[in-house]
């Protein structure tokens, strides 16, 4: 082959390369969470539900991140931005950004991550056919509150005064508060609904409980506080206020008791309906998925630390143990 034949197909080589290398990078997902991070397990999960459909990130899909750091008035302009970068899909991680990103586009598809029931939010009309640009899954974490209490109370059956820790900045917290209150009137007990939505605000909120002698907390799902996870343990400990909280990414770092739905499954959901709508399927055609799974998961040794002794009964229940 002469060299000039050979340079012509060599460039001709190249310019195939990059165009196949263009072709596998054509998606980009932008990723919405009112959180500072993700949460454990939860990225890794939803990788391996893009890469069922065939997706992997770095070869043939991109992903573009954008965090609130627990601030959701800062939401709504993350939302546009991700817009305004052509998104092919939106993986909406909590509830204040999956109404973030509806209000951004009527167009883009979203697939989003919720605790709350999405037709009495208003995110969907219906869970079959959800209809417009959303679709997700939905863990219902807000329905878990009562629960919370009566573990609580069969933890600490003396304890006559509970607290319950929500973000008023998070649209589920009135309902939330509400339900819970309901749970701790039927067993008689006195609750102390209180409020943070800073780093400095739960520091006072902790000061607070101590002042009034509450004897255990309800720690509400909420995006910010699962980002303060470490804060939120720590000043349990520190104050020796029995803890439960809803998810075991509190309990695997030396939260007392948790309940709540386990994320890698979820966030596997979502990456299966994300890959899915890039192949060219409709958000309305694909329905709200549910999780009803939910795991107790109880640490002997913030048990034994705190002085206290978990019934057998409770024990037995439990999904894990911690020791």
């Amino acid at each position: 082959m002469k060299r000039r034949d050979f340079i012509t197909v060599l460039a001709g080589a190249t310019a195939w390369a990059a165009t196949a290398r263009a072709q596998e990078r054509q998606h980009l997902i932008g990723h919405l969470s009112g959180r500072s991070d993700a949460v454990p397990g939860a990225l890794r999960a939803f990788y391996q539900g893009l890469n069922e459909t065939g997706f992997v990130e770095g070869k043939n899909v991109a992903i573009e991140f954008r965090w609130a750091d627990g601030h959701y008035d800062r939401l709504p302009s993350l939302a546009a931005e991700l817009v305004g970068q052509n998104v092919s899909v939106i993986l909406a991680t909590d509830v204040p950004s999956a109404f973030a990103a509806k209000a951004a586009t009527k167009t883009v598809p979203i697939v989003f991550v919720t605790g709350a029931d999405p037709i009495k939010m208003g995110l969907v009309e219906s869970l079959s056919r959800p209809n417009g640009n959303l679709t997700g899954v939905s863990i219902f974490f807000s329905i878990l509150g009562p629960k919370h209490v009566e573990l609580l109370h069969e933890l600490l059956p003396a304890v006559n005064t509970i607290a319950a820790l929500g973000n008023p900045g998070n649209e589920n917290f009135q309902a939330d508060a509400a339900d819970i209150r309901a749970a701790a009137d039927a067993l008689k007990q006195r609750l102390e609904v209180l409020t943070a939505g800073t780093e400095t605000d739960i520091e006072a909120t902790f000061r607070t409980m101590v002042r009034r002698r509450v004897g255990a907390l309800i720690v509400m799902p909420d995006p910010f506080f699962i980002g303060q996870r470490e804060q939120l343990v720590g000043l349990a400990a520190r104050h020796t206020i029995p803890t439960i909280y809803p998810s075991r990414v509190f309990a695997d770092i030396g939260g007392l008791i948790s309940y709540g739905s386990g994320y890698q499954e979820i966030y596997e959901r979502a990456g299966i309906y994300v890959g899915k709508i890039l192949k060219g399927a409709k958000p309305a055609d694909l329905p709200i998925q549910q999780s009803t799974r939910v795991e107790l998961v109880i640490n002997l040794k913030t048990a034994k630390a705190l002085g206290l002794t978990a019934p057998s009964e409770l024990l037995a229940r439990a999904d894990e143990v911690i020791e």
